[in-house]
């Protein structure tokens, strides 16, 4: 049997090996994802089909090598790509393994409830640390896969001798970028913002969207997009009104005459509010804070469940009472007085003469 055979048989034994493993260990999978009680998750093996077959690949390759099938050339080449393929099955293992952990932990936080301030929290910290892992195992992969290269490897040897010099080159160099790494660790730390938190940034009110280890997505109240670095939100000062709750206060300015009746504004405030199902039932305040020279401003203060809520019942509120005080008191609008004495009228009106032919 000369060896053209020989390596024939081999390949057509491998990937007869190949189907029937991948097969076997995908169906076992498939299988243990569609029982609810386990961890994995129901999209499993399809998740990890691709990396499977490369595993697989790899395994076949190295099998080949062993048995000295290929010649001495090319078994080295073949060895070399069967220790990438590895390299590259056993990082992608590690990520998907690192994201079913990952939505393991989180299954039981709804970050759709009300009052989802755990779950916020939860689910920031493990984003944030998912993208650490997974960056560093990804930098890991690539220099393992490039030391595997014996010209890379040497060289990669040599240029340890220097490593100190480059290390504080590099430092110099990439200061800002890892200044922003380090904002996102530190995020995912002690979280000024989390996940849907509501907040100010820049005069914009918006959502928190999307939280990266360089750059947070604030998803602003139009449907824009407010992208700010990570280290804004550790250098510079910003409005969060869900930091430690969703409940939030809502505040509605009406400037009216002083010919008003703040006590009947405040029983429309109370019978506006009790009607509504936007109001949580637990501050209603409608109070005098300024008398200018020619206003009188009335602040109503309210409450809700959350941010959203508060936007809709505040211009509920401002709606009805400003139809309130136009029904019941038009005379206690603000209006501007001006008041003519004769003489100045009487000199205002005296014709100049000049335009007179």
């Amino acid at each position: 049997m000369n060896i053209d055979t020989t390596l024939l048989k081999y390949i057509a034994i491998s990937i007869a090996g190949l189907v029937v493993t991948f097969t076997i260990i995908f169906y076992i999978l498939k299988k243990v994802g569609k029982n609810p009680r386990n961890i994995l998750p129901v999209n499993f093996a399809h998740r990890i089909k691709i990396p499977l077959i490369i595993f697989i690949s790899a395994l076949a390759l190295r099998i080949g090598v062993a048995s000295d099938v290929f010649n001495v050339n090319a078994a080295k080449i073949i060895a070399h790509i069967g220790t990438l393929l590895f390299i590259l099955s056993i990082t992608w293992f590690l990520i998907i393994f690192i994201k079913v952990l990952k939505a393991v932990l989180v299954r039981r936080y709804d970050i759709s409830a009300s009052d989802n301030l755990a779950a916020r929290r939860v689910y920031t910290q493990f984003t944030i640390l998912e993208r650490v892992v997974v960056f560093l195992i990804v930098i890991c992969a690539i220099g393992v896969a490039l030391m595997s290269f014996e010209s890379i490897r040497s060289v990669g040897v040599s240029f340890l001798t220097s490593a100190g010099i480059a290390g504080i080159i590099i430092g110099f160099s990439a200061q800002k970028a890892l200044g922003t790494l380090l904002a996102g660790i530190q995020i995912a730390l002690t979280q000024p913002i989390r996940l849907d938190d509501v907040v100010i940034v820049e005069g914009e009110w918006g959502k928190i969207e999307e939280i990266t280890l360089t750059y947070v997505v604030v998803k602003i109240w139009d449907k824009r997009r407010l992208v700010v670095p990570t280290t804004y939100f550790i250098e510079k000062p910003f409005q969060n009104w869900t930091r430690n709750s969703a409940e939030i206060l809502g505040t509605v300015f009406i400037y009216t005459d002083f010919k008003v009746e703040v006590d009947k504004v405040r029983e429309e405030l109370t019978r506006l509010l009790e009607g509504s199902d936007l109001w949580d039932g637990q501050v209603n305040v409608l109070q005098v804070t300024d008398a200018r020279e020619k206003v009188m401003e009335l602040r109503a203060l309210m409450s809700s469940s959350d941010s959203s809520i508060s936007w809709d019942l505040r211009v509920y509120v401002r709606e009805k009472l400003i139809e309130f005080i136009q029904k019941n008191y038009p005379d206690s609008l603000p209006f501007t007085r001006v008041t003519l004495k004769e003489g100045l009228k009487d000199k205002e009106t005296e014709p100049t003469g000049k335009n007179e032919q």
